[in-house]
């Protein structure tokens, strides 16, 4: 009899809701318990944050005024890292939806949400604000750190300088927004190897060989590719040519909304 009175009351509601109704603050949390529970995401994310940081003193410390380094944008010198913490979020973007295919927990995750969308949705959410704040926080961190360095050389600025800390916070995203892309290629293509190529090729080599082409159209298209509008968020001061701050926002945004809104076309129509 104390058995059965421990036991959960798995009736429905007074309301006629069942106790596990599938909400999206459920998913999300599902989600989030995925991600922070694989030691490989954090592994990631402590990779690309220790790359940033460590490139970002490396660069303050060995600084000189005379190096002739001195038009360089200085965001741009001090979170030059970026590229490479970019490459491990890209990776980490790529295992959160292509690694479920691989390992075949996708079946757990689309059985216990029939309608599938939601659990992309979650999956990019819970990723993005992830992403977006250990990369702001390691983008100050860094900025701070170097500039300890830089205090008397004519790359010292400050986060209150014009278009520092935009600069700051934009690089953060930039490196978000790209994760995202290849968030999405990962449920798009469902293999990890295929989606580190399709990201290689499409995004970082397609913009260089069409920058080869001898036309102004092309070379106007070129400038909100996702690789060139996250160079104009990461700058303080962008060089005459690149894409507005507003163009590359928006850029970013429809590339990453591009390669979601493509895999969850596909999410509905193809079979786990």
């Amino acid at each position: 009899m104390t058995t059965a009175a421990a036991r959960p009351d798995h009736r429905p509601h007074a309301d006629g809701r069942s106790p596990y109704r599938v909400t999206p603050a459920r998913v999300l949390r599902f989600e989030w318990h995925k991600l922070r529970s694989l030691r490989s995401s954090w592994i990631t994310l402590v990779s690309a944050a220790v790359l940033m940081l460590a490139v970002g003193v490396v660069m303050g410390a060995t600084y000189t005024s005379d190096g002739g380094d001195s038009d360089v944008d200085t965001v741009v010198l001090v979170l030059y890292g970026s590229v490479l913490s970019a490459l491990c979020t890209v990776v980490l973007g790529i295992l959160v939806t292509a690694g479920e295919y691989s390992t075949g927990l996708i079946r757990a995750s689309l059985a216990a949400v029939p309608r599938r969308l939601p659990v992309l949705w979650a999956k990019a959410a819970v990723f993005t604000v992830t992403v977006f704040v250990i990369m702001l926080a390691t983008s100050l961190l860094t900025f701070l750190v170097a500039q300890f360095f830089l205090h008397d050389t004519d790359q010292a600025a400050s986060l209150g300088d014009p278009g520092v800390f935009g600069a700051v916070v934009g690089n953060s995203a930039a490196i978000t927004l790209l994760s995202l892309i290849a968030l999405g290629l990962g449920a798009l293509l469902r293999s990890v190897p295929g989606a580190i190529g399709a990201y290689i090729g499409g995004v970082m080599i397609l913009p260089e060989v069409l920058s080869m082409l001898p036309y102004d159209v092309v070379e106007s298209a070129i400038k909100y590719f996702p690789t060139q509008a996250a160079g104009v968020l990461g700058s303080a001061t962008p060089l005459e040519g690149d894409a507005s701050t507003g163009g590359a926002v928006l850029a970013l945004c429809l590339w990453a909304g591009a390669s979601l809104a493509t895999a969850a076309l596909l999410l509905r129509r193809r079979d786990a």
